[in-house]
């Protein structure tokens, strides 16, 4: 049996200002994807300079921020926001979701795209190879703070948490990191480095991310305000993640469908 060691969420203080570990792997997500931004910029000479990724960059993190905050505070405590609208701010107090977060990545690359006209999947074909970096880093804050951790198990690399009982439990952020961090940036990173049809690349990040959060979602305990949404073993987190893999599998068939017709 494994032991997860109680972690201080903090991990430094600078003066009055407290730094999480949640926090720092978000610096770290942003940090590692403008790198490789940057790079991947290289193949695309004249297109995607360092001003410009920089630039685009900064509208996915202000997207990523506001998305995930309200996305989080509308589709899992839309109760908590209506009677106290002002806990949308509170930032500190945790509270970040995907799906937000990714909608409200979208929103900004609209905007980035009006200001520099460009057109829209050209970009999201660009960044998607880079996003699995930012959602590996996620899931390793979730690990070091100790939450969201997965359902009981037998398993030899089950983890007892410090706040989740003493049974062990699956490690299921780590399975997240490495299906939807790892094993989907290398897939992603791999299908990319060739010329693709419009749509595709992004129709493989929706259908990977899709399949692989639906697959972890079966490891990983339910968000205790809905537990299990329907026949007693689907997730609010396979629902969310549904429309992607459809959207992303319609997108695949019309990118592919549209480049043998040209």
């Amino acid at each position: 049996m494994l032991y997860l060691p109680h972690f201080d969420p903090v991990a430094v203080h600078i003066g009055p200002i407290a730094v999480h570990w949640y926090g720092l792997m978000y610096l770290l997500s942003f940090a590692l994807g403008w790198l490789l931004a940057v790079h991947r910029g290289k193949t695309y000479p004249g297109i995607w300079n360092a001003e410009v990724v920089t630039d685009l960059l900064f509208y996915v993190a202000l997207g990523v921020i506001v998305g995930g905050r309200i996305g989080y505070m509308v589709l899992y405590d839309l109760p908590g926001l209506i009677a106290h609208p002002l806990s949308l701010f509170k930032v500190w107090d945790g509270g970040m979701s995907f799906h937000g977060g990714f909608l409200g990545v979208l929103c900004a690359t609209g905007w980035f795209c009006r200001k520099y006209k460009k057109r829209f999947f050209a970009v999201t074909d660009f960044i998607a190879p880079i996003v699995p970096i930012g959602l590996a880093a996620g899931r390793l804050g979730n690990f070091i703070n100790g939450e969201l951790w997965g359902r009981v198990t037998t398993m030899p690399w089950g983890l007892v948490y410090p706040n989740g009982g003493p049974l062990p439990r699956h490690p299921s952020e780590l399975y997240e990191l490495l299906l939807e961090g790892v094993l989907l940036f290398i897939v992603l990173w791999i299908y990319a480095r060739k010329p693709r049809p419009k749509m595709a690349v992004s129709a493989l990040f929706l259908i990977g991310y899709a399949c692989a959060r639906i697959f972890c979602e079966f490891y990983r305990v339910p968000d205790p305000q809905f537990g299990y949404v329907m026949f007693g073993w689907v997730t609010m987190g396979q629902l969310y993640s549904l429309p992607m893999l459809i959207v992303g599998g319609w997108m695949w068939w019309w990118s592919h469908f549209k480049a043998r017709q040209q």
